[in-house]
């Protein structure tokens, strides 16, 4: 009976000890000053936003990140201050074992760009409005004519589907918006306008396009045409 109640009695003088430990190493972390902060951008895309810009919202507008502790630093409202900027898809953040706060920022992704009367902005990958940059301009094609609620999401699909596809990507540099939703797209090297029609049969469409555009341009009758119809699925008529 002794021993049982002397191992028992050990156990809790040892957890004892381990919490006591454990909240004053916690407690003594979190009164140390942070050393730096650091921005890290995921992704391909040139910088729409400037790390400097990222890094002020990061330390909270302080001057030196050596001034803030690190029981001080509530991540949590960094990230929602960072993921409502403009050009900012999502941050993660947090601070390391060395005392670096860093913030790893993935932006937003433009795919086409809208000239809407006197006012421009992009399309990113969701389908959402996204202002312009000062830092950066993104070569994306260039989207004319109205863009509505009825509209936005196949035209958004369309557009991606240009984005993701190198061939598209590269040839197609302006989609003009018809009043009657059929579409005109312009390539990079040609004279000729594609007469796409409406956002229906999309994926045959474009596959009717880069067939075509593979075989007319070995023999140079790319040059010859003014228009390329894609309206029917079934073939490509073009005019001269």
């Amino acid at each position: 009976m002794r021993i049982f109640n002397w191992t028992n009695i050990r156990l809790v003088l040892i957890f004892g000890l381990v919490l006591f430990l454990y909240s004053f190493a916690q407690h003594r972390n979190g009164e140390r000053k942070l050393k730096k902060s650091e921005v890290v951008f995921v992704g391909e895309n040139k910088l729409f936003v400037k790390p400097e810009t990222v890094n002020k919202l990061l330390i909270e507008n302080k001057r030196d990140p050596s001034s803030i502790r690190k029981d001080e630093v509530d991540l949590n409202k960094i990230e929602k201050s960072l993921d409502t900027q403009d050009m900012i898809e999502k941050s993660d953040v947090f601070v390391s074992i060395d005392g670096v706060l860093k913030a790893r920022v993935k932006q937003r992704t433009p795919i086409v760009r809208v000239y809407d009367g006197g006012s421009s902005f992009y399309i990113d990958y969701e389908g959402d409005k996204m202002p312009l940059s000062d830092n950066f301009t993104a070569r994306v094609p260039l989207v004319s004519g109205t863009i509505n609620k009825k509209n936005n999401e196949d035209l958004a699909a369309l557009f991606r589907k240009i984005y993701d596809d190198a061939f598209l990507k590269k040839n197609i540099i302006a989609i003009e918006i018809m009043p009657n939703g059929s579409l005109k797209m312009f390539n990079r090297n040609y004279n000729y306008f594609i007469d796409f029609g409406r956002t229906m049969n999309v994926d045959q469409k474009f596959r009717n396009y880069k067939a075509f555009f593979q075989k007319a341009v070995l023999d140079s009758s790319l040059y010859k045409y003014k228009k390329i119809d894609l309206r029917f699925t079934e073939q490509v008529v073009c005019t001269k």
